[in-house]
């Protein structure tokens, strides 16, 4: 099974992709965890924000994977436990497909990319900085993976 993570934004501070990349490492090869990374829309003056999400948008949707089942990470999205996320990992291993989550830049995911998930989720009710949403999200599927194989990483 894949798992891509699509996010907007590149040139991470070498903190973020080290964390993820250790995180990447721990898990096993049957459980393939992969980042493609679209780069940010340029901002100009008088252009609007739904305009940068469009365009956004269409490149993180041109970035995923043919046949993916898409989970928009989004602010209004569902909020899922960590246990809640290891049940739908396990449920995801068990099906053979493939999942691509996307990632919005900082004004968010087009309507265009919602409309296509089939879930929408949300990390918090923080406000996160990208680069921590990374970092976050992969720990959390390594965290996730541990639960389903009772590894002693996660503590209740």
């Amino acid at each position: 099974m894949r798992i891509s993570v699509v996010a907007v934004g590149t040139k991470m501070p070498s903190w973020v992709n080290q964390a993820v990349e250790e995180y990447c490492r721990r898990l096993p090869r049957e459980l393939k965890l992969q980042w493609r990374e679209i780069p940010l829309a340029r901002r100009v003056r008088g252009g609007s924000t739904e305009q940068l999400r469009e365009r956004e948008g269409e490149q993180l949707l041109k970035a995923i994977p043919a046949g993916d089942t898409i989970i928009a990470l989004d602010v209004l999205g569902e909020r899922i436990s960590t246990g809640q996320l290891a049940q739908k990992l396990a449920a995801w291993q068990m099906s053979g497909c493939n999942y691509s989550l996307l990632v919005g830049g900082p004004d968010g995911l087009s309507q265009q990319c919602l409309d296509r998930a089939s879930a929408c989720w949300s990390l918090s009710d923080l406000t996160l900085p990208h680069p921590l949403v990374r970092v976050l999200l992969a720990e959390q599927l390594y965290r996730a993976w541990t639960i389903t194989v009772n590894h002693p990483y996660h503590r209740e």
